[in-house]
């Protein structure tokens, strides 16, 4: 045999034989509930003042809740705890039904708008906890999406947001009552949100119809599908899957549009581990970011971890997003890095860097790691 090929069949078949390894190395157990510990701890013991209910705070807290979920740490639960009742276990606050709104607004009016809705979420995990239950803690929760399920309106989630927001509430709400219009409801409107952001070719979602192409294009004339939104769709399909009653009719349709993003998202992954903010486009606003990557390695963990997704096929992409989670985007202290600000679209210049940190990045990387724990616990 030529010794030049020997040569070479063999470093090909030690990089095969490396490649395959660390295909399937995993974390241990004690090295993700040590970063849960420490991410945790940062963010609260930084930021002591309950903060308002609207969704950048609101959505730390549905993360907060499925650390506790998972430790059973009592200063979490806590932590929660202290900002509900703060907020009195309100959304926006207007008690006059007739000036309530649902466009785009952070005043005490716009109680229909999802924005002000995701706090019930952990209002109804606080409730759910309880051995003995108290009616307060959703009872606003109750009027208004008793009141919003009311109205003739079906075009309440008009950006991709709102469906991490609100449809988890609604399946929730629906535990706790037993009143299946919450479903029924959610699937109407649910439906309305895919008529106008929802891409059946790349089987994702525009943030909004704003962004629709080709009436909007990203700098390099390619569609602009922006990270973190997405991964607000996928979050949310994974909670609403997760209690949703298994005979419920429009389950498959959440199922189809789970598994569509799931794909894509794959696919779409850089080779540092981290999604783009523009998911198609690369060079419109390169580098890493956070809260789109978090919300991903969580939605596709939960597949794995519930049998829609192979994990043959998906732990690679987790693996790289998990490594990325946890060696670039979190810090040594605990901070979580590389969090894209407040906003609406991935925008070519925003400076995105190991400083930039948000609640709501922090939320997305714990459901990221209490699922990742999951993970390990079954494999």
């Amino acid at each position: 045999m030529n010794l030049k090929f020997l040569i070479v069949a063999i470093a090909f078949l030690l990089q095969h034989k490396s490649d395959t390894a660390q295909d399937h190395e995993y974390p241990s157990r004690e090295k993700v509930l040590s970063c849960i510990e420490k991410v945790n701890h940062y963010w609260q013991s930084n930021n002591t003042k309950p903060g308002w209910a609207f969704w950048d705070v609101a959505a730390y807290h549905t993360g907060n809740m499925a650390a506790y979920k998972l430790t059973s740490n009592k200063s979490y639960k806590a932590y929660s705890e202290k900002w509900a009742e703060k907020n009195k276990w309100m959304g926006a606050t207007s008690n006059n039904k007739a000036e309530w709104k649902y466009n785009y607004g952070e005043t005490n009016k716009h109680v229909l708008f999802g924005d002000w809705q995701v706090c019930f979420q952990t209002y109804i995990d606080l409730y759910d906890l309880d051995k003995v239950k108290d009616p307060k803690k959703i009872a606003r929760a109750k009027e208004v999406m008793e009141y919003q399920m009311s109205t003739q309106q079906n075009d309440y989630w008009w950006w991709a947001d709102g469906l991490y927001m609100v449809m988890p509430v609604m399946t929730k709400m629906y535990h706790v009552t037993g009143n299946s219009r919450y479903l029924d409801k959610m699937a109407d409107y649910f439906s309305y949100a895919n008529s106008i952001m929802y891409d059946s070719v790349e089987k994702i979602y525009y943030r909004d119809a704003k962004y629709i192409y080709p009436k909007h294009k990203s700098i390099n004339g390619k569609k602009d599908f922006w990270a973190r939104g997405n991964g607000w769709v996928i979050a949310a399909l994974a909670k609403v899957l997760e209690d949703l009653p298994a005979a419920d009719k429009n389950r498959k349709e959440y199922e189809e549009k789970f598994l569509g993003i799931a794909a894509t998202v794959r696919r779409l992954q850089q080779q540092e581990g981290y999604w783009t903010r523009s998911m198609m486009d690369p060079q419109h606003a390169p580098g890493p970011e956070t809260s789109g990557t978090a919300f991903f390695t969580y939605g596709l963990l939960w597949g794995m971890n519930k049998g829609y997704l192979d994990k043959t096929v998906y732990w690679p992409t987790v693996q790289k997003a998990w490594n990325y989670l946890t060696q670039t985007a979190m810090q040594p202290d605990g901070k979580i890095g590389y969090v894209q600000p407040i906003g609406e679209r991935a925008i070519p210049g925003q400076v995105v860097n190991k400083d930039s940190t948000a609640g709501f990045g922090v939320g997305a990387f714990l459901l990221a790691a209490t699922e990742m724990y999951k993970f390990l616990e079954k494999k």
